[in-house]
């Protein structure tokens, strides 16, 4: 069995409005194993995007604890989780969130502006970027010269720039024709099988879901079904 990547205890999140207490997550416990592609899913405010952001170490637990690999997020400062985001985890949105005046290679850079490393170390890993996601041709393009899905390469290729253990997915193919999603949900399978990264996709598609090997469902705040798909098995994890 593959070492466990992501694990929850006793998970609770609450919002605070107006003296309202307002509960997202309820005692949540879930393990991911490295190497894993699991898929979110659930009715809108069931709490996807919030355990998301939990193990992307975006928010914080109200109680709980959430270790990723060796780290225990609920014991980091803010500068501790921002040095440890950087370093493993790769956020794909359903905007793209390019900078329209970079290019694609500019673009995918940035996040390896936070590391001291050589420029010529930056376009070396840039390019390998670019080329795993099948943009090595688009370099030199800006957001407006690329269509969708090629928007939606470049911010995959800005997720995996720094080689993270992690790629957390959410919505990525909301913004996608049904030809274009599958493209994309096919090199996330890519990304999973071929170079192990542990994916957590959200998504309210289930075609978009039968990619993944395994299905959490959420409700209220509750893991109501956790199952495996049948069609894939977990990456191998060296």
């Amino acid at each position: 069995m593959p070492e466990s990547e992501i694990e929850l205890r006793d998970v609770r999140k609450v919002y605070y409005k107006d003296r309202i207490d307002i509960p997202v997550l309820e005692g949540l416990n879930l393990s991911v194993p490295a190497g894993e592609f699991a898929v979110l899913m659930g009715p809108s405010g069931s709490g996807k995007s919030t355990l998301l952001h939990l193990i992307g170490g975006l928010d914080s637990p109200t109680s709980g604890s959430i270790r990723v690999a060796d780290s225990n997020l609920e014991q980091m400062n803010e500068r501790e989780l921002t040095a440890w985001r950087s370093r493993n985890v790769g956020f794909i949105f359903q905007m793209y969130h390019l900078v329209p005046v970079l290019t694609a290679a500019q673009n995918v850079e940035l996040p390896l502006l936070l590391f001291r490393m050589p420029s010529s170390e930056r376009r070396k890993r840039v390019a390998t970027a670019l080329g795993v996601v099948g943009l090595g041709d688009r370099m030199d393009h800006r957001p407006n010269q690329l269509s969708g899905g090629q928007e939606q390469r470049v911010a995959i290729a800005r997720a995996i720039v720094t080689d993270p253990r992690m790629i957390l997915a959410d919505e990525p193919t909301g913004d996608l024709d049904a030809k274009t999603s599958e493209e994309i949900l096919n090199l996330l399978n890519t990304l999973n099988t071929e170079f192990g990264k542990t994916i957590l996709m959200v998504t309210h598609d289930p075609r978009a879901a039968s990619h993944g090997q395994r299905l959490l469902h959420l409700d209220k705040g509750v893991l109501e079904r956790d199952e495996r798909t049948p069609a894939r098995a977990p990456a191998a994890v060296s």
